[in-house]
């Protein structure tokens, strides 16, 4: 074969083989129509979802909230007692022993008021008393008076009595004297009519009997003389006992009035120790608000104090305070110690919430009624007590506390 021939041959492109030729087929595929109701499934869905949710929320948001372990409020502060210090008394200033906002321990004086007045009253209130004593004194001298007087009468009742029995037995004696003489005196008398006597013996006897005779008046008289000195004696007891009881109730009397002067005493005491303010325990005074030379009156505000004895007051929502319990430990994060975890517990849980100690509890016995959340007080004790000293009532603190579950 010739040379172009075979370059032809070789340079002619082969001719590509062709594919069974197949019918066109359209774009799109008919699709079948949809149900409406699919449109309004998708909308539904979430409806439904998002009412579960709510209703879950709503159902058990509290015992989410209330069963956590951690109970954290950032609506808590810093407390202390702080009393404002006034007079009870009126007075003069005479000088103000501290600057303010100083250190002070219990029972420094902090204001001395004028006490000249006061101490004359508690003189006087003194020598009130001391009166009182010496009438009582004398009061009781005169009851020993009285009781001697008393034995003295009472001697006299026994010396009546006793005279009385000696004159009874004078008088018996004196009766068997004139018995005897009378019988003499009759037995002579009948022997001088037979001058079997003399009339000497005879005058003798009849002196005799007149003498036992007027032995036994005597003895008589004396008998109504003892039995009236014995009156007069009972009567002079009685008396002098009616004069002691005199004396008993007067004492009585002055023992009362002692009682009161005392009283007087004490309170003159009292009102002087009210001339000197002192601190009435560890803490800081505020600023001074009164000035020496400066009159006040009872109830005048000198100076505040502020017990260094300080606690977290954090106000808890109820429904955080489900197994919240007293002794539950805590830590406190204070705005002024940034960074530095305060350790403490719970010490008490309030017993109402903060809006029934309000000077006006709310009242929601009327017709429009919207429930809020309450807040509880609860009290958390700091364990170091020498940086509790250190905190200033107010502070503001993010308070956690652990429940124990």
């Amino acid at each position: 074969m010739a040379p172009e021939a075979a370059s032809a041959i070789t340079t002619e492109p082969a001719k590509p083989t062709l594919a069974p030729v197949r019918a066109a087929e359209p774009d799109h595929l008919p699709v079948p129509p949809r149900p409406n109701w699919l449109k309004y499934l998708t909308p539904i869905l979430v409806v439904l979802l998002a009412g579960a949710i709510l209703f879950t929320i709503t159902r058990n948001w509290n015992s989410w909230e209330g069963g956590r372990i951690e109970q954290v409020t950032d609506d808590a502060y810093v407390r202390g007692d702080l009393t404002p210090l006034s007079t009870k008394v009126a007075g003069i200033v005479r000088e103000v022993k501290v600057s303010d906002f100083q250190a002070v321990h219990r029972g420094d004086l902090l204001v001395q008021l004028d006490d000249d007045d006061y101490r004359a009253q508690v003189a006087q209130a003194g020598a009130a008393v001391a009166a009182a004593k010496a009438a009582i004194e004398n009061n009781r001298r005169q009851k020993q008076l009285q009781q001697a007087k008393i034995d003295r009468a009472l001697a006299g009742v026994s010396q009546a009595q006793a005279e009385i029995s000696a004159a009874q037995a004078g008088i018996a004696a004196a009766q068997a004297d004139v018995d005897r003489t009378l019988l003499e005196r009759r037995r002579q008398e009948a022997l001088i009519t037979t001058n079997s006597t003399t009339h000497q013996k005879v005058e003798q006897v009849v002196a005799d009997d007149e003498r036992a005779r007027a032995q036994l008046v005597s003895r008589q008289a004396s008998l109504e003389q003892a039995k009236a000195m014995l009156t007069s004696s009972q009567s002079a007891v009685d008396a002098e006992r009616r004069g002691l009881d005199v004396l008993n109730s007067q004492e009585l009397l002055l023992i009362a009035d002692l009682h009161g002067r005392e009283a007087a005493f004490t309170v003159a005491q009292v009102n002087l120790g009210y001339t000197r303010i002192e601190a009435p325990a560890e803490g800081t005074v505020g600023e001074r608000q009164v000035r020496p030379g400066q009159l006040v009156s009872p109830g005048t505000q000198v100076i505040p104090f502020v017990d260094k004895t300080k606690w977290v007051q954090a106000n808890y929502r109820e429904t955080q305070l489900t197994n919240v319990k007293v002794g539950d430990p805590a830590e406190l994060r204070i705005d002024e110690y940034p960074g530095q975890v305060i350790h403490g517990k719970v010490i008490e849980i309030a017993p109402a919430s903060g809006s029934q100690f309000a000077l006006l509890p709310p009242d929601n016995a009327t017709g429009n009624f919207t429930k809020v959340v309450q807040r509880i007080p609860v009290k958390i004790g700091l364990d170091d007590a020498s940086l509790a000293a250190q905190l200033r009532p107010g502070l503001s603190v993010i308070a956690t506390v652990r429940t124990r579950r």
